[in-house]
């Protein structure tokens, strides 16, 4: 219980993942594309036709179980220790801010190449958290805790490996996001020389 207080942003992003998921799935399940559509998943046409929120509320939605619990695994072990070091705003502006950034370079992608895809997840948010953390780890030199730099670099290069390789997945989301975190984390997070938890 002592480290859900301090970890309370993480925790209530994760289980607004679950409710939505949960409400999606009772409505007519995560599996169904048009129903993702209508409860706010990002497709390009839509966007364009009015429905910018879509960057937004497809980063609480999830196809299946599956997708929904590898993101929010990974953000339950990453988003908790950068929660702790930088804060819960500045975590918060990060998760939300990197997470629209991964899904802006996915509709400029999709929109060069003029092909479309309903897209939906939090692994952009969850690859913003992961390139802010490499950030500060950096600042920290290379270590906070028993993570290091060189195990989050790896941590997130396999992740993009493993999107690259399979099919169906919004890679665009993830560089962004990745790309957009540690940009995020370079304008929002000026350690001092204690690791001390901000209000």
């Amino acid at each position: 219980m002592e480290e859900l207080k301090k970890e309370p942003v993480t925790v209530a992003l994760i289980l607004i993942n679950v409710l939505v998921f949960l409400f999606v799935e009772l409505t007519g399940g995560t599996d169904d594309t048009m129903h993702m559509v209508e409860c706010g998943a990002a497709y390009a046409p839509e966007i364009l036709n009015g429905g910018v929120y879509r960057i937004f509320t497809s980063m609480f939605l999830h196809f299946g179980s599956r997708h929904l619990v590898n993101n929010m695994l990974v953000l339950f072990v990453l988003g908790g220790r950068l929660e702790q070091i930088a804060g819960k705003i500045r975590f918060l502006i990060i998760y939300l801010f990197g997470g629209i950034g991964g899904n802006l370079l996915s509709l400029y992608i999709e929109l060069k190449k003029n092909e479309f895809a309903v897209s939906a997840g939090a692994s952009g948010a969850v690859f913003a958290v992961m390139g802010a953390m490499i950030y500060a780890l950096l600042r920290h030199r290379g270590r906070v805790g028993d993570l290091s730099v060189r195990q989050m670099v790896i941590m997130a290069a396999l992740s993009l490996y493993f999107g690259f390789a399979s099919s169906g997945v919004d890679n665009a989301a993830h560089v962004g996001g990745l790309f957009g975190g540690f940009v995020l984390a370079v304008l929002l997070y000026h350690p001092r020389k204690s690791l001390k938890t901000e209000p």
